[in-house]
């Protein structure tokens, strides 16, 4: 077949490739070629009724056949044109319900394939690759436009496993064209649709200019969604998670979750519910969560998640959540389960957070069985034009990078829209994988009601104001087609206005509507907020003596023919003879100890960051790996037979993606020890959005309650300005009202009942912990195990040394700096100056602290040593904090930056602060 390389696209060495396959093993293609290279074979030697191709008569069976070799070049070139159909037809597709697209110079003409009209009614067997049997050019390229140049554009022959392309290819050659919803279904579409845009023209009307972020030009969302949960529930789909910004939540929220609609008018009254928690939120944030029943009678538990203005931020938060409630509740079966994220175009273009969730969607620690991506393409960001605000042709363009179809599809043709929702839906359960719906429609109003946007876009506007919405458009289509009463959609209109009007009458009325709080799992209800006073003494978190044994037991076996590296031999032996013989654990042998007595209590541990099972400082080594094998080994999994499992995984090179999947992990999961670990603290910079968004402000907003426990690595080691500070100010600053914790441990067992207090507690707080590095392997940091079988987490620490009328003055300090400072008291006997530890430095133990310092003179001098710069660290926050001292400070100067590049003047200005601190 070389012969026909002349043709100028890429196509037809393709097909050369397949032919020679073909020939080799007819088996290794597809069905549908093997069809057309025996219809191929055949008619170049015989034509049909014992004719040569193109009907020339052959002479005998004996003769040589005759092969019309211009015939066969064009059965090559409509192959060839099929292919590119499939490959680039949705840059044809009519997918832009208010203005022609871009010409995106598809080259899919008859010209480009050296055929033309006058081939139009010649019979080719390539129609076999489009099911429809050997067929005229005519009608292989009207099956052609109808399938891949409609209403639909198809995006999916990137996709490298052969056996998904086929499957997505087979559902849309077979079902595009004969795709017609039955009548009911079309009223169902209608009535979604009607509910949907009646709710936006009553909010329109009676709360002009407020800010809603309407979904009107995008109403078919709902009936998409509609479409996607009923069919997911026919699947076996028993939960559905949601994640969205702003554009259409309330629409979502009442017309898909069931939200009463007094609820939302209330919060366009000004409304405050009785019992509200914390500052609460604006409307189009929040999330809900309910029970509902599909059209085909199955119950389907339905969850959108609360969401700030960051568009994408929810993103992981969702992944995560959907994580723990298959790990938890479907016991790994994914296809319980499905995460829905909304996306506005502009934002899954533009959002970093978008790619780095993408990232995650195939790996081990990460996966969800595939997300549902529905995106509503206005093709306005705000102000900006899609032209200003991409480089990639499509706002979707990120499914490539993991092989997902996308299906972009006019937002004015539903049918079409719900086509492409069933066949998303179905395409997950299929093959647990990620896809993405891209419907293109328009905003009707400005960002919001109150803008303007004819400032930016005044003939999309002129055209937009004329484009009845796809309510009026899909009515007149089905009275058209003489399937739906003229009247039905009126009388809809009718029934549902007159409903809204009644409930927002009601509320006007002033009648009580009860407070519900969001529940997204049902075991938080087990647990309640937390009390001022439950910070004064921290819960019993020992754990027996036995207990620790068998978790050590664990931590110091490896399996028969298992060959650790020397290292690894050595640490299992110094392990065991911390745990078994001296009796005094270091800090990461603690630690392991933690999560082992979790595990042993059948609760879930899952820690996740950049190489977390070794540790970056080396000091974890919670999963071992053979040195000739490289085969992994978790040791905190052989604890006892019926335990959790350690959920350990080193993570992606991200921080906000990583930590957004946690929180969600952790939102789902109330009595699970979730932990993600920064490389080093500052590190977390990178994922300031959920630390501010979501960590520090979900109770006080939302109501909702989180345990996520954040490590970061702190410590002035003269490692320059990126890897000394984790930054406490940030967290200080951001912390108010018992939001969170905020620690910096000093003592391995300390450490031990930190962790267990994140589930002693009968709430839950994020704890943001100043993990040590240079403590780790520090000789002094050790604690007798004895400290671990009793007792509770420490809030402050007192000096064992100086105590007393002797002692003049009090240096108050948090994590490492203190073994600094011990080394110069002891070094000195000084037992004039006491060092006193705050080993959590929010909520502030003014209770602890108070008792500590009643053994101490009235008037002894008190000073806060850090190594921080003054304006960063802890000084400032203390100096807010209502301390009833007359607090000094020994600092490092205010600085820009968190610290010097320069080993030795890192260590003169070290020197400096203990020497001031002694003064």
């Amino acid at each position: 077949m070389d012969r026909f390389s002349y043709i100028a696209n890429s196509e037809a060495a393709y097909i050369d490739d397949l032919y020679r396959a073909y020939k080799q093993d007819p088996g290794s293609v597809d069905g549908s070629w093997q069809k057309f290279f025996e219809g191929f074979e055949f008619s170049q030697s015989y034509g049909e009724n014992g004719n040569g191709a193109n009907g020339h008569t052959t002479e005998t069976t004996t003769t040589k056949p005759v092969i019309d070799t211009k015939h066969a070049e064009k059965e090559v070139s409509v192959a060839s044109l099929i292919k590119a159909y499939r490959s680039r037809g949705h840059l044809l597709a009519k997918t832009n319900p208010i203005r022609s697209r871009k010409d995106r110079n598809p080259r899919i003409g008859l010209e480009d394939y050296a055929l033309s009209e006058a081939d139009l009614d010649t019979i080719f067997e390539a129609g076999t690759l489009l099911g429809i049997g050997p067929s005229s050019l005519r009608k292989i390229m009207e099956s052609l436009e109808k399938i891949y140049a409609g209403t639909i554009g198809f995006e999916y022959m990137y996709i490298r496993e052969i056996d998904v392309k086929n499957w997505l290819r087979n559902k849309i050659e077979k079902e595009a064209l004969e795709f017609n919803p039955s009548l009911d279904e079309k009223k169902r579409i209608l009535e979604k649709l009607n509910e949907a845009t009646v709710f936006e023209n009553f909010l329109h009307t009676k709360y002009l200019g407020q800010k809603r972020f309407s979904l009107e030009g995008g109403e078919t969302t709902i009936p998409a969604l509609d479409a996607i949960i009923n069919r997911a529930g026919e699947l076996g789909v028993e939960e559905v998670m949601i994640g969205m910004a702003h554009r259409g939540r309330l629409n979502v929220l009442v017309n898909i979750l069931g939200k009463s609609y007094e609820d939302v008018f209330s919060g366009f009254e000004g409304n405050v519910p009785d019992q509200v928690f914390g500052d609460g939120d604006v409307k189009y944030h929040l999330g809900y969560s309910s029970l509902i029943e599909t059209s085909s009678g199955k119950q389907v538990s339905l969850k959108l998640a609360p969401n700030p203005s960051h568009l994408e931020a929810v993103n992981p938060i969702i992944e995560g959540f959907v994580r723990a409630q298959a790990d938890e509740e479907y016991a790994g079966n994914f296809d319980k389960i499905l995460p829905i994220l909304i996306h506005g175009d502009a934002a899954v273009a533009g959002q970093g957070i978008v790619y780095e969730v993408t990232q995650m969607a195939k790996l081990e620690g990460y996966q969800t069985g595939g997300t549902l991506h529905f995106v509503i393409n206005n093709q306005v960001g705000f102000t900006t034009d899609f032209e200003d605000a991409r480089s990639s042709i499509y706002c979707s363009d990120i499914a490539k990078i993991i092989d997902a179809p996308v299906f972009h599809v006019n937002g004015d043709d539903p049918e079409a829209v719900i086509f492409c929702a069933k066949l998303a839906v179905e395409f997950r359960e299929k093959f647990n994988r990620d896809v993405f719906i891209d419907m293109v429609c328009y905003r009707r109003y400005g960002h919001n009601e109150s803008d303007e946007p004819k400032f930016t876009q005044p003939t999309l506007y002129n055209v937009i104001e004329k484009h009845a919405n796809p309510r009026e458009i899909y009515n007149k289509k089905l009275i058209e087609r003489g399937e739906v009463d003229a009247e039905l959609a009126s009388k809809m209109d009718t029934a549902f206005k007159k409903e809204l009007q009644d409930r927002l009458d009601m509320v006007k009325q002033k009648a009580e509507i009860p407070y519900k709080p969001l529940r997204l799992d049902r075991e938080w209800a087990e647990l309640r907020v937390s009390k001022p006073e439950d910070f004064e003494q921290s819960p019993e978190t020992g754990v027996p003596l036995e207990t620790l044994e068998k978790v050590g037991q664990a931590l110091v076996t490896i399996p028969n023919g298992f060959k650790p590296l020397k290292q690894i031999d050595k640490l299992l032996k110094d392990r065991r003879q911390m745990i078994f013989e001296t009796k005094q654990v270091n800090w990461g042998t603690a630690e392991l100890l933690a999560y082992g007595s979790i595990l042993s209590e059948n609760k879930v541990v899952r820690l996740s960051g950049q190489d977390v099972q070794r540790g970056t400082f080396s000091h974890r080594h919670a999963v071992l790996h053979d040195s000739e094998t490289n085969e992994a080994y978790n040791s905190l999994d052989y604890i006892e037979g019926n335990q959790q499992k350690m959920q350990i995984y080193n993570s992606l090179l991200s921080e906000y993606g990583v930590l957004g999947f946690e929180f969600g992990y952790s939102m789902a999961a109330p009595h699970a020890l979730v932990i993600w670990e920064a490389q080093f603290g500052d590190f977390s910079n990178g994922a300031q959005v959920i630390i501010d968004q979501f960590v520090s402000s979900c109770e006080s907003k939302w109501g909702l309650m989180n345990g996520l426990v954040m490590l970061l690595p702190h410590g002035y080691e003269g490692q320059g300005p990126e890897h000394s500070n984790a930054r406490p100010e940030r967290y200080l600053q951001l912390s108010a009202e018992y939001n969170m914790v905020v620690a910096n441990v000093t003592t391995p067992a300390n450490f031990f009942h930190l962790l267990r207090r994140q589930l002693a507690w009968p709430f839950r707080k994020p704890l943001i912990v100043m993990s040590p590095k240079s403590l780790l392997r520090h000789p002094q940091v050790v604690s007798p195990l004895e400290d671990l079988t009793k007792g509770t987490f420490k809030e402050v620490l007192p000096d064992p040394y100086a105590i007393g009328k002797k002692v003049k003055r009090i240096l108050l300090c948090t994590g490492k700096i203190y073994y600094e400072l011990l080394e110069k008291q002891q070094a000195d006997k000084r037992e004039d100056v006491a060092i006193i530890r705050l080993e959590q430095l929010h909520p502030f133990p003014q209770k602890q602290l108070d008792a500590i310092l009643a053994h101490y003179s009235k008037n002894v001098e008190t000073v806060w040593v850090q190594e921080e710069p003054s304006n960063m660290g802890a000084w400032t926050y203390l100096l807010r904090s209502g301390l009833d001292l007359k607090l000094q400070g020994v600092t490092r100067k205010n600085s820009a930056s968190p610290a010097t590049g320069y080993s030795k003047v890192h260590s003169q200005e070290q020197a400096d602060i203990i020497r001031r601190a002694f003064e």
